[in-house]
């Protein structure tokens, strides 16, 4: 599994291109203030943190037994979605501490979220298996595992259903990332 800044950069650089892009446009071309970056800062921070909850265990771990393990809390899995519903009140919480509207919050917990999900892409692109579905399904899952089937093997149709759900699921986070920075102003135009 990839170190925590790896983890911290896939994020900013992969999952939120869109908000470094506006940015750095923005200064060059407007000369952009501190405070007009207030906003990507409070990004990158949530994002950030929310990037490395799934191992946010290995701190105890490390401190308290001397080991690296950091994919449980007890018998519940770090690595899961349902584990990333605090990824989402944590973010929610700092944006209503910030914004004091309700609906930046939600927008903010929903970034946090993609942040989450995107050090789970990451682990599992790295082979390690994810327990995605905990507690509905409690087998470890590698979606690119999954992706790499062949259709000679299972049949065309089950490779194209298989194909289909797994990049779209994936697309799912990245455009709830893209509509949470939409909210926050950041955004890519059309130019015809």
């Amino acid at each position: 599994m990839p170190y925590p800044i790896v983890h911290i950069l896939f994020f900013i650089f992969c999952i939120s291109a869109v908000a470094v892009y506006a940015t750095v446009r923005s200064i060059f071309r407007e000369g952009s203030s501190f405070g007009s970056l207030m906003p990507l800062m409070l990004l990158l921070f949530v994002g950030s943190l929310c990037s490395l909850f799934p191992d946010i265990t290995a701190v105890y771990n490390l401190l308290v037994n001397g080991t690296m393990g950091h994919c449980w809390i007890g018998t519940f899995p770090t690595h899961s979605l349902l584990f990333s519903f605090f990824a989402i009140l944590f973010g929610t919480l700092v944006g209503y501490i910030a914004y004091r509207e309700i609906s930046k919050a939600i927008y903010l917990g929903l970034f946090g979220e993609a942040a989450f999900f995107s050090h789970l892409l990451l682990d599992d692109a790295c082979g390690a298996s994810c327990t995605y579905f905990y507690p509905v399904y409690n087998k470890p899952i590698s979606i690119f595992s999954m992706m790499n089937i062949g259709f000679q093997e299972t049949g065309l149709l089950h490779y194209l259903i298989s194909s289909f759900v797994f990049v779209s699921f994936i697309c799912f986070f990245i455009m709830m990332t893209l509509f949470s920075l939409n909210r926050f102003g950041f955004e890519f135009k059309y130019k015809s």
